[in-house]
């Protein structure tokens, strides 16, 4: 299937499918498709190479493209596909070879989520994006604005959004189960790379690049800096300029479900109630971050989120929980006025602590293969993404709030409808980040 048959039979797809939710019944157009999705990996170690074998593994892809900012991180792909062409560049890959390329994976560093998305968007083809979906606030807005205009094929990777434990939500909350929550305490509460640096003055100093490493790529958009193994191979998330902490990563995973369907938005303050050695460069040792959201209609009333990171910073434990048991490192707490709830990450069930209560059986529906499935599926025009990014993307402007709080500290006042903080002029400005260097800025506009 070629990019520019997929374009115009999605295009068919889109009228046939139209006012069709995520369990909607494929087209018959898509339907009749039977072709492989040619896929591009991007970002080919740690987490690219996760999801890049998820991909493969689904049976459902030809790899023709792989591209990473250091190539020899390719090897091991290119050992099981050989016809797949090498890049270490996705600018000059989607210049050769954006009509033979179907969809791609990113797993790359968090700050070049966003021009990668773009660029993929602009081009027609459906994208897997990593959690978080960006870097900054305004990155979510324009992705999201994106989506719309190209009509997108758009799924960020916070898996648990097509597990059982999202249906399991979902259920709970249409039967009742689930209402009146007021409060939610979620954690992460394991070392972190950057929690062995201790006070970071400034950034590393420079060191030898790896062989046929393209930095110009690996920082895109990004202020530059000299090549650090520190800030390269799953070290840049500790930094502000390049990664979103803690938070960024573990969010998506333990407050998707409570974002989505108790119809959170966005919060009108965050408050940094701790930061454990605050730092100008790197995520501080531990934090403490509080969220307000307003009332939001019947069973659904004014709520506060707890967040809690650092290995020892963990949240208050319930009562209801007996002894012998123990808090989840990665998980949450929700108090309802009738119920207290615990549940852990990803596709974690959740499990009610303060009564015994019989529970509907979970319906099957939107969760009959995984996440990178249905986002293959959504690439032959059968499904929709689960966590397209009009979903995903107010999820992931929460944490990029969070992320500034965990930065500046202090308590930050939120317009939704204006987007901006109104009591904070430098954390205002975050909602931007770093003006983009030059020779990026074209991914700004949509």
């Amino acid at each position: 299937m070629t990019n520019a048959s997929r374009r115009s039979f999605l295009k068919k797809a889109t009228v046939a499918t139209a006012g069709i939710g995520t369990l909607g019944i494929q087209s018959t157009q898509a339907a009749e498709s039977n072709d492989k999705v040619n896929l591009a990996i991007i970002g080919c170690t740690n987490r690219g190479a996760a999801i890049g074998n998820d991909a493969v593994k689904s049976g459902m892809v030809n790899v023709v493209a792989l591209c990473d900012a250091d190539p020899s991180r390719t090897n091991r792909f290119k050992q099981q596909h050989p016809e797949a062409k090498v890049y270490d560049d996705f600018r000059k890959m989607f210049d050769e070879m954006g009509g033979k390329i179907d969809a791609c994976t990113v797993g790359t560093p968090d700050h070049t989520h966003f021009p990668i998305s773009m660029r993929a968007i602009s081009e027609g083809v459906a994208v897997y994006v990593e959690k978080p979906l960006a870097h900054t606030f305004e990155e979510c807005e324009l992705l999201i604005a994106a989506e719309k205009k190209h009509n997108g094929i758009c799924q960020m990777g916070n898996q648990g959004h097509s597990s059982s434990q999202r249906m399991q939500f979902k259920t709970w909350v249409e039967e009742g189960i689930i209402k009146n929550v007021r409060r939610v305490d979620a954690c992460m509460n394991k070392g972190r790379r950057w929690h062995p640096w201790g006070n970071v003055t400034g950034y590393p100093a420079a060191e030898k690049m790896p062989a046929g490493m393209n930095w110009e790529v690996w920082t895109a958009t990004a202020p530059m800096q000299s090549y650090s193994d520190r800030l390269d191979n799953g070290n840049w998330r500790g930094w502000y300029d390049y990664g979103n902490g803690a938070f960024g990563d573990w969010g998506p995973h333990t407050l998707d479900s409570i974002h989505r369907f108790l119809d959170l938005g966005l919060p009108y303050e965050i408050r940094a109630d701790k930061l454990e050695g605050p730092n100008d460069f790197i995520y501080p040792m531990a934090t403490t971050i509080a969220f307000e959201f307003a009332e939001r209609g019947p069973g659904m009333p004014a709520m506060s989120i707890n967040w809690y990171d650092g290995v020892k910073n963990q949240p208050p434990r319930p009562k209801e929980l007996g002894e012998g048991k123990s808090m989840p490192a990665c998980g949450k707490v929700m108090y309802s006025d009738d119920r207290t709830f615990l549940g852990g990450t990803h596709n974690a069930k959740l499990s009610i602590l303060s009564d015994s209560i019989k529970t509907p059986e979970i319906p099957a529906g939107e969760t009959n293969h995984s996440h990178m499935e249905n986002f293959l599926l959504a690439a032959m025009g059968k499904e929709e993404c689960n966590s397209k990014f009009a979903v995903s993307g107010p999820l992931t402007q929460v944490f990029m709030l969070g992320c500034i709080a965990q930065r500046l500290g202090g308590t930050l006042k939120f317009d939704a409808e204006k987007r901006e903080i109104t009591n904070n002029e430098r954390a205002n400005e975050l909602l931007k980040g770093n003006a983009p260097r030059k020779g990026w800025e074209e991914y700004y506009t949509v």
